[in-house]
């Protein structure tokens, strides 16, 4: 993935400010030349709020002034598009909610709509939910029938409960029911696109709401549309957390029933694992039923925290279906590479397998410093 200087960086400022010459040539746009060169030591999100709160002082009328110095900047300007887009309905946003009016907030929605193919609007659409969630949902429901894709991913995507990089929508997450309507008149659509974002997006309500997801899942595999495979594909995907959490009826509605099996292993190639390097191990999986088994197996790695507890990661692994009397036999590399999503320390460690989300199994390690 690329270096948030490669998503807002001077490149975005600098389309930003050449867009906003074409649309508002009288504007000096002081505040923006400024924040160009403040980007370097921000986040993503940091660099988004800055550039938008540069461009608002920079432009400083009422709403209506603002958005039609976005429509011309999107009309006449070819580079006004890509990551630069983020801080502009960002802007937009912010000054619907600062007026405070009906046609303001309805205007900065449809003005949302327009932008989000030339990146997503999925961001600055968290604002206006924030500020009027069923005035906005009752738009975004609208979106769902829209000939453009983009704006039908972004009434999946931009009322994600748990949207990456984005601010949380206490709404969404008190009343877990308030999106399925988005998501029901979308999960069957023509763009894996759209059902791809329709699957994260269930896959945000399983870790709040797991059974509330099986049951809505369950009714999708009822009535798939038809592209049966795509509904399943799509299920699969958004019960993928809960699957790895061994959710009864989440496996269930996989096909992933009890299953009696010997498990052997997980067997280390070494007791002692160099952070850098990786846990090589090997299983074996002997099916004890008399009919073949549809198994999903995971693995489980127990992580020693700073503080000497331990805490616990679920990764895939395989999913197999094995014939009554017949083994099946893994092995795996788990890296222990450094990555900056993890810190690891030294110590005890140990590895578990899961099978249809009952642990089977378990090999103790030590994770050591090179």
């Amino acid at each position: 993935m690329p270096f948030a200087d490669e998503l807002i960086g001077t490149p975005a400022a600098r389309a930003l400010i050449a867009g906003l010459r074409v649309a508002a040539p009288k504007a000096r746009l002081t505040g923006l030349r400024a924040a160009e060169g403040a980007l370097g030591p921000l986040s993503l999100r940091e660099r988004s709020d800055l550039l938008r709160d540069a461009l608002l002082a920079d432009l400083p009328g009422d709403y209506a002034s603002l958005a039609a110095v976005v429509r011309t900047a999107a009309e006449e300007s070819p580079s006004f598009t890509g990551w630069l887009i983020w801080p502009v309905t960002s802007a937009i946003a912010v000054k619907a909610v600062g007026d405070g009016s009906s046609g303001a907030f309805d205007d900065a929605l449809a003005l949302l709509a327009e932008l989000t193919p030339r990146l997503t609007a999925e961001f600055a659409l968290r604002v206006l939910l924030n500020h009027d969630l069923d005035r906005a949902l009752g738009v975004i429901q609208g979106w769902t029938a829209s000939d453009s894709p983009d704006v039908r991913r972004l009434a999946s995507e931009g009322t994600r409960p748990m949207l990456p990089w984005a601010v949380r929508v206490p709404g969404v997450l008190a009343s877990p029911k308030a999106t399925l309507p988005v998501l029901d008149a979308l999960y069957r659509d023509e763009s894996e696109y759209v059902r791809r974002s329709v699957a994260n997006h269930l896959n945000d309500l399983s870790r709040r709401e797991p059974d509330l997801v099986v049951e809505t899942a369950s009714a999708w595999l009822a009535e798939p549309g038809p592209d049966a495979a795509a509904t399943t594909r799509l299920v699969r995907h958004a019960l993928r957390t809960l699957v790895k959490q061994g959710h009864p009826g989440a496996l269930g509605l996989l096909g992933f029933a009890p299953a009696r099996v010997d498990v052997t292993g997980p067997l280390l190639v070494s007791d002692t694992v160099v952070i850098g390097e990786s846990l090589a191990f090997t299983a074996s999986v002997r099916n004890l039923e008399p009919e073949p088994a549809r198994l999903a197996i995971d693995y489980v790695v127990h992580h020693r925290k700073a503080n000497g507890t331990s805490t616990t990661k679920t990764f895939k692994l395989t999913t197999q279906l094995v014939p009554p009397g017949e083994t099946y036999e893994l092995a795996r590399e788990h890296s222990f590479r450094v990555i900056t999503t993890r810190r690891y320390h030294p110590g005890p460690h140990a590895v578990e397998l899961q099978i249809n989300g009952v642990r089977a199994g378990r090999a103790d390690f030590d994770l050591v410093t090179g």
